[in-house]
């Protein structure tokens, strides 16, 4: 039996990944967990915006080295950044996993099929390997209406293009049957969601809470700019006791003039009103937020205009990337800031990060309440679990994923809570 892995770039793409091992598991091909016993890897890429593209290519030329009688497949979005490098693969475009049987058959035949039309859309109902059993990663749309000047999202899979609300609450309902407690809603932009087909992300929402079973939903990354058109509706969508309150909006950065630079529609002040928007209404909510260091253009004054809004709205979580000159995207020309400049922002801007990280995790001491235990920890009996806002909370024992706990926060740390287990029921 022909066996196979997928290597998956980041959480963005895991569930192409995961659909594709479903289709190639469907076709009697066998997963495997390493590389090293695999007959054919596939690589799902990610590149729309930081240095992975050349991170991957190192990885590839090393992986060919290493493994010269190997069939190698990429996927994703790489193939948008340098199709040179790339002529003698076969290639899977982001709306093409629905054909990796096919391109891993012609593959195996040592004939190189390139499949990267976005004409079509992979149906939503795939088969599917779920990584983590109880989690359902749930592609609402694909592609984006942003034009982002940093950022190949668009060029890589096209404009906003959503499943309908039908299709996604069925698919749902059949992972909540086979026994999954959180549904993850994916894309690159999740507050865009519907605007193309006459909907929106409040009304799905008010589908999916209706489906009966015992689970969760954890709302995806979105562009500020979208949230506005729907932000009181889908605040009242998070209040429901089916929905964690966890909000991952990005910054970017803290000045209107780098933003209109980076050709971000939002503006600082709009932003703010969305976070005390939802602070007001959900004093729990969970903020995760992106920001981009040294972008061309900005200055000393428009870097110190980002750690005011970083103070203002203290979020939990901050992504922190430098500012990298993507090849093909309109930012790729711009003089770039002294290598030491963004250096310094980014550790200034890292530092206040932790201390606010920290304020806010310390928040929760003494807090009690359930989570549900959906991750193993790094150590051996050690487990993850999530509350209700979906903080990370560490408990020691013999548990399983799936475990409902009560938990006594004991302690908190930079980026997780320490959690004492009070009560216990068995999943």
């Amino acid at each position: 039996m022909t066996t196979f892995h997928v290597q998956n770039a980041d959480t963005a793409n895991q569930a192409d990944s995961e659909q594709m091992a479903g289709l190639l598991k469907q076709a009697k091909f066998e997963l495997v967990e390493t590389i090293e016993d695999a007959d054919v890897v596939i690589f799902n890429t990610s590149i729309v915006k930081n240095s992975s593209e050349n991170t991957f290519f190192s990885q590839l030329e090393q992986f060919k080295k290493e493994h010269p009688y190997k069939i190698s497949i990429i996927a994703g979005c790489i193939h948008q950044s340098d199709r040179a490098k790339l002529r003698g693969y076969p290639l899977i475009g982001t709306k093409q996993i629905h054909n990796v049987v096919q391109v891993v058959e012609e593959a195996l035949h040592d004939n190189v099929l390139q499949l990267l039309s976005n004409d079509e859309m992979p149906p939503l109902n795939l088969p599917k390997v779920r990584k983590n059993p109880i989690v359902e990663i749930l592609p609402i749309n694909r592609g984006c209406l942003e034009a982002c000047v940093f950022c190949k999202t668009k060029k890589a899979k096209g404009t906003l293009d959503s499943y309908p609300v039908a299709e996604i609450v069925e698919v749902a309902a059949k992972a909540v049957k086979e026994g999954v407690k959180e549904i993850w809603l994916t894309s690159q932009d999740t507050f865009g969601y519907g605007f193309d087909i006459g909907t929106d992300l409040p009304t799905l929402m008010e589908h999916l809470v209706k489906i009966e079973g015992d689970f969760k939903i954890r709302i995806g990354i979105g562009n500020p700019n979208n949230i506005l058109k729907i932000g009181t509706k889908l605040v009242e969508a998070y209040k429901h006791s089916k929905v964690f309150k966890f909000l991952h909006l990005p910054l970017q950065a803290g000045h209107d003039e780098t933003l209109k630079a980076m050709r971000q529609r939002y503006t600082v002040e709009e932003y703010l009103q969305t976070i005390n928007l939802f602070k007001r209404e959900i004093p729990e909510i969970n903020i995760i937020t992106e920001i981009m260091v040294g972008y061309p253009t900005e200055t000393d004054d428009h870097y110190w205009g980002t750690l005011e809004v970083v103070r203002k709205t203290t979020p939990d979580f901050i992504s922190i990337s430098g500012f990298w000159p993507g090849p093909d995207t309109p930012a790729a020309d711009l003089q770039e800031l002294p290598d030491e400049v963004v250096r310094h922002r980014s550790r200034v801007l890292t530092d206040i990060f932790h201390n606010v990280s920290k304020l806010q995790n310390e928040r929760w001491v003494d807090w009690e309440g359930e989570i549900l235990i959906d991750e193993n920890g790094r150590e051996s009996g050690q487990w993850i679990g999530r509350n209700d806002s979906y903080k990370k909370i560490i408990v020691e024992g013999d548990y399983k994923i799936g475990d409902k706990l009560k938990v006594r926060i004991v302690k908190a740390e930079t980026f997780d809570l320490r959690g004492k287990v009070i009560g216990y029921e068995n999943s």
